[in-house]
């Protein structure tokens, strides 16, 4: 049974309930931002700082995780964040109108490091593909990862996704990114000597 989630941030979204109003939820008509798998909040709450005029949706699977992100977020006081509990492909396709985000962050997902179980990665080319419908002309597409193969498979495939223009050229990948937070998760493996490998796309147009 979940532990109920009471926070004025979580919006009790379900597969069966009709798409979402942001301008309603968020008072305003802000452009959105998207983070896929937003763990335990400490990321989410230093970007919506960064980036008063954004609305940030955070998602995860974990109820755990969505209400220590809300714990975050009530702290710091922050009314440009709501955290959802749901699978990202369903809840994007149902919630978010086609060319309406203006930022996309996935941080550290699951690398499903057996070679037999790679094709279960979030991030592939056709997962991007499927992301850009929703991505406005210019929008930010941040991943990153702690897994060495990830982080090279992601770069290559980026670096030659249509429709998509690197903004770490001419460095496919990049182990710091200057003005981007670290989570406590990053910044674990930091403190190990391992590397995060940070991609940063913005949508050009082309593919769709």
């Amino acid at each position: 049974m979940l532990i109920p989630n009471t926070s004025p941030t979580f919006f009790p979204w379900e597969d069966t309930d009709p798409a979402p109003v942001w301008r309603e939820i968020f008072g305003n008509d802000n452009p959105l931002a998207l983070e896929i798998g937003c763990g335990v909040g400490d990321f989410i709450v230093q970007m919506a700082r960064l980036y008063p005029d954004l609305n940030f949706i955070a998602l995860d699977f974990y109820n755990k995780g969505c209400i220590k992100t809300c714990k975050r977020i009530d702290k710091a006081e922050l009314a440009n964040v709501r955290v959802l509990r749901a699978e990202a492909r369903s809840f994007i396709e149902a919630c978010i109108p086609a060319g309406t985000l203006q930022m996309t962050i996935i941080n550290c997902p699951d690398p499903w490091p057996k070679i037999r179980h790679r094709k279960r990665r979030l991030v592939n080319s056709d997962f991007v593909v499927y992301l850009s419908r929703f991505l406005k002309q210019g929008a930010d597409l941040y991943f990153t990862t702690d897994f060495v193969d990830y982080g090279l498979d992601v770069a290559e495939f980026m670096a030659v996704q249509p429709g998509f223009d690197n903004q770490l050229a001419p460095d496919t990948f990049r182990h710091t990114l200057e003005g981007y937070p670290v989570s406590k998760y990053m910044r674990r493996f930091l403190d190990m000597g391992q590397p995060i490998y940070y991609v940063h796309y913005r949508k050009t147009g082309g593919a769709s």
